[in-house]
């Protein structure tokens, strides 16, 4: 049969921090490849610091070349412009990955970390350290939006064979057919 590779770029997207993980299905096994995160917070005006999660999202996806993105979707909070903000973040990954022919996979929140921990009310510190112990990994990332993202892509390759998967968008097109109430 020979082996089978499949490349997923997950992200835990923020204004201020934007975690990111690329791991490689191999064997039905993933491998973690790169995990990081884009920090703007230097950037005082927002739309810089838009700016810069494109700029980094575009050179993560060009140099990586992944075959799925999986994003956490958002959440619903009471700080309106966070969300307004954060919106826009998760807006700039999707619209490159979807402009690169990149399927696109979301997951709530409770989704990722009930993958990940059997919780959907774990912190970011039991997701860290159950992903620490399913890699064997000592050295995975300190910044927990890193590990956050890895979380999200290991979400979406315990979903791939899943009956219940994730929203995935194949091209702008398909984005607006299934999302007719968000487009104006």
């Amino acid at each position: 049969m020979g082996v089978t590779s499949k490349r997923i770029l997950g992200i835990d997207p923020g204004t201020v921090v934007m975690g990111y993980a690329l791991i490689e299905i191999v064997n039905k096994k993933p491998v973690i490849l790169q995990t990081g995160v884009v920090k703007t917070g230097k950037f005082k005006d927002h739309y810089l610091r838009l700016k810069q999660i494109f700029i980094r999202t575009r050179h993560l996806i060009d140099e990586y070349l992944p075959d799925e993105l999986a994003i956490e979707s958002p959440f619903f909070g009471k700080d309106i412009q966070a969300m307004l903000k954060l919106g826009r973040a998760q807006g700039i990954v999707m619209g490159i990955a979807l402009e690169k022919d990149i399927p696109v996979f979301e997951y709530a929140p409770l989704r990722v970390k009930q993958a990940i921990t059997g919780m959907g009310r774990a912190s970011k510190e039991q997701v860290a350290f159950f992903l620490k112990n399913m890699f064997k990994e000592n050295d995975l990332p300190d910044e927990l939006d890193a590990t956050d993202a890895l979380a999200v892509a290991v979400c979406h390759y315990l979903q791939l064979n899943s009956p219940t998967k994730g929203k995935s968008y194949k091209g702008w097109g398909d984005f607006v057919k299934k999302n007719p109430g968000r487009i104006k």
